[in-house]
């Protein structure tokens, strides 16, 4: 089998040798070493490696793309990573197994629109629930159907689908989420703290509002957030890794290394 070393990574994918070895530290590829330990790559991390090259010539952050990657990494066989599609989408990262497209970060699944599915789908989307006798989950539904092709249109369903019931916590999550990506932040908060007094037990909303508060440069707040989502959920591997990136920014360069080699662990199934 053929191998190559780092600088013949760098060379073929026009990548930085940095890059090349961050990816290698976060545990997102695993390649061999020869008798001098150098890295020694293989045509499946070349892969992966392309994958990573395409999603950052997109613009999706590093840093999103390590821990979108070595998820779907840890979840999945080689063999079946290898034959996944995994592309940019705006400011999205999604994920095309052949059969369905969806999100690795929310697991959400995404309205597939190639022909054949729009022959199938087009009497369910085309129209909007009935105002009459239509439900919270109706709306939601809606939303999640809106999403791939009108953000403005998904926000709509989702409030709908509040004010009918300001219980529905996934419509909080996606509301959310779709107030950060288009940058109101303190909106998007507010329905992250939603789903905390809702469903207190769960993680992901401390995670999310970690990232959020990244964006907003409050590091010490963003630190605590995932630190709560790890109470609630130890095994957190995505929160882990943030945890560690974000202590290393504030010098906690022990902290730090405890947190990225916990989410290395979890990411590789140790």
């Amino acid at each position: 089998m053929k191998l190559f070393s780092t600088n013949e990574v760098a060379n073929i994918l026009n990548l930085p040798n940095s890059r090349v070895r961050s990816f290698v530290r976060a545990g997102f590829i695993v390649p061999e070493r020869n008798k001098s330990k150098t890295l020694q790559f293989n045509f499946r991390d070349l892969l992966f490696l392309k994958t990573a090259k395409s999603l950052l010539d997109s613009r999706v952050p590093a840093k999103k793309i390590i821990r979108m990657l070595s998820s779907l990494k840890r979840r999945l066989p080689d063999e079946q990573l290898t034959r996944l599609k995994i592309y940019a989408d705006g400011r999205r990262i999604v994920v095309c197994d052949g059969k369905a497209r969806y999100q690795p970060d929310t697991g959400q699944f995404l309205f597939d629109f190639d022909p054949h599915t729009v022959l199938r789908t087009a009497k369910l989307s085309s129209r909007k629930p009935a105002e009459n006798g239509a439900t919270a989950r109706d709306w939601f539904n809606r939303g999640c159907e809106l999403e791939d092709k009108s953000s403005g249109e998904a926000m709509d369903a989702y409030r709908k689908a509040l004010q009918m019931d300001p219980s529905v916590c996934e419509a909080h999550l996606n509301l959310g989420r779709l107030y950060h990506n288009a940058g109101m932040l303190k909106e998007s908060e507010q329905h992250y703290r939603a789903v905390m007094d809702l469903a207190p037990e769960d993680a992901t909303p401390h995670f999310n509002l970690g990232l959020l508060l990244e964006d907003l440069k409050r590091p010490v707040e963003a630190a605590r957030s995932y630190e709560t989502a790890l109470d609630k959920d130890p095994a957190f591997a995505d929160a882990h890794y943030n945890l560690g990136l974000v202590l290393d920014a504030l010098g906690k360069k022990k902290d730090a290394f405890s947190h990225l080699r916990t989410a290395r662990n979890l990411y590789l199934g140790k």
